[in-house]
């Protein structure tokens, strides 16, 4: 077996807790959920997927040694990161909401939300965080067992924990989505939206002004 038993279930365990603590890419889900139903939820999910598959992948391939090794190049991930989390946060609270009609279909409005776009900004946030790719760095060696091959076990742990990360975020969507159909007012909605972009905007002003670990 590629991966100890014993290793494996320790790091679903510890994945598992870290993941449902809620981060910017979560508040981002949920209230995408809340406003705009399932089918941009959908799309919110799979940003997230993607964009912790590349973050992961990125860090098993030595881009975290890398950015630990350059403040520089940390401080320009940094800044670009948090600064798209202002943006993204701006734009939620700016954008309309849609209300559920009785057979489940949604009505806008003013203008439509594109699952596309919110695929993209999903994806986005979720990759431009080196934050995220240094903490995989240093916690996926916990769980390497130095008796068996590196390389099939990294691509395991990324794997797993992109797979965790998609059954987390559907999850919040999913809970967020029913919470729609019940609710079904706009002014409640357009407070969800514009609460979760306020805390967006928040959480990219506290990432530009958080420090690298030294």
């Amino acid at each position: 077996m590629p991966v100890s038993p014993e290793h494996f279930a320790a790091f679903v365990v510890a994945s598992v807790i870290l993941l449902i603590i809620p981060g910017p890419t979560i508040i981002m889900v949920i209230t995408q959920a809340l406003a705009h139903g399932r089918r941009t939820a959908l799309a919110s999910v799979m940003g997230v997927g993607l964009g912790d598959l590349l973050a992961t992948s990125l860090s098993i391939a030595g881009a975290g040694a890398l950015l630990a090794a350059s403040a520089s190049l940390f401080q320009v991930l940094k800044f670009v990161g948090a600064a798209y989390l202002i943006w993204i946060g701006y734009k939620m609270w700016r954008a309309p909401v849609t209300i559920p009609d009785i057979d489940g279909t949604d009505t806008a409005t003013t203008g439509a939300v594109k699952p596309g776009a919110v695929f993209r900004d999903s994806f986005l946030v979720t990759a431009l965080n080196p934050k995220g790719i240094l903490f995989f760095v240093a916690f996926v060696p916990q769980f390497i067992d130095p008796a068996l091959p590196y390389l099939p076990q990294a691509a395991i742990f990324v794997l797993t924990f992109t797979l965790l990360g998609v059954i987390n975020a559907a999850m919040f969507a999913y809970a967020a989505a029913g919470a729609r159909q019940t609710i079904r007012r706009p002014d409640v909605m357009r407070v969800a939206m514009r609460s979760g972009g306020s805390l967006l905007m928040v959480a990219g002003v506290a990432a530009a002004l958080t420090r690298r670990a030294s």
